[in-house]
């Protein structure tokens, strides 16, 4: 049995699916598939309305995986969701989401079925990149050390990476239900998923910025407010209910 075989293995006992939501990527797309497909067929790609040749590359597949076609475009968040809902009704518990804008190795895959196993628990990891690696734009930096401060703020918890969209979520240990769609989701799901006591981790994983791929559909101005909005949510929530959830859970261990 070779190293690919091996993986594949590992996904299957693990019970791992891939996500791959994917919007107007056209010039990626294809590598980051046939990255994921040598290693598992338990693929979940979502088309998220896209209006380049995206159809036609997933088409040419000839149902190697599961594909998802959302009519209009509605956000990543939404895409994830939609993926995620699927991944449920497959009966898989974990699914590793990729983004199609070629930035991530789908070779990194076994570094998230090895931190799953040594955890031995539900765990939601998070791909952590090398942000002051040459070529990465100054903005993702930015945004990068934004999130971070907010979301250890919010849960307690430092993190290197918090906007990375190659992850590992565990499907029975998030929230049902979600507020947003876009990009301020991946967000709320790690905020809301560790205040369900649900361990919130970094991996080291490699990364690629190519300026002559790369597409991205973050929008600096609009996408930071959405961010910021929500932030200021979860902080609401934090001291209304989370700190006070959490004072009462500690009074009973006490008592107990």
């Amino acid at each position: 049995m070779n190293d690919v075989q091996k993986v594949s293995e590992r996904i299957n006992e693990l019970n791992v699916c891939v996500i791959v939501p994917t919007y107007n990527n056209h010039k990626t797309l294809r590598r980051v598939i046939d990255g994921v497909l040598e290693q598992t067929h338990n693929l979940i790609v979502v088309n998220d309305g896209s209006t380049d040749v995206t159809s036609e590359i997933l088409n040419s597949y000839n149902e190697s995986f599961t594909l998802i076609n959302i009519d209009k475009n509605q956000g990543k968040g939404n895409a994830l969701r939609e993926g995620f809902k699927k991944a449920k009704e497959l009966n898989y518990d974990y699914a590793i989401t990729i983004d199609s804008d070629g930035q991530h190795f789908p070779d990194d895959i076994p570094v998230f079925l090895d931190a799953l196993e040594k955890e031995g628990k539900d765990v939601l990891l998070i791909g952590s990149r090398n942000m002051n690696q040459d070529g990465v734009p100054k903005k993702s930096s930015f945004g990068n050390k934004f999130s971070n401060f907010w979301f250890w703020f919010e849960t307690g918890i430092t993190l290197q990476d918090t906007q990375s969209g190659f992850r590992l979520y565990p499907l029975n240990s998030i929230p049902e239900k979600f507020f947003t769609k876009k990009f301020e989701f991946e967000i709320e799901v790690i905020v809301r998923t560790a205040w369900n006591d649900v361990m919130v981790k970094n991996v080291p994983v490699k990364i690629l910025y190519d300026p002559n791929e790369r597409v991205t559909h973050f929008r600096p101005f609009k996408d930071f407010t959405r961010i910021s909005i929500l932030n200021t949510f979860l902080v609401l929530i934090l001291f209304i209910y989370i700190k006070p959830r959490n004072f009462f859970r500690s009074l009973k261990k006490k008592k107990l």
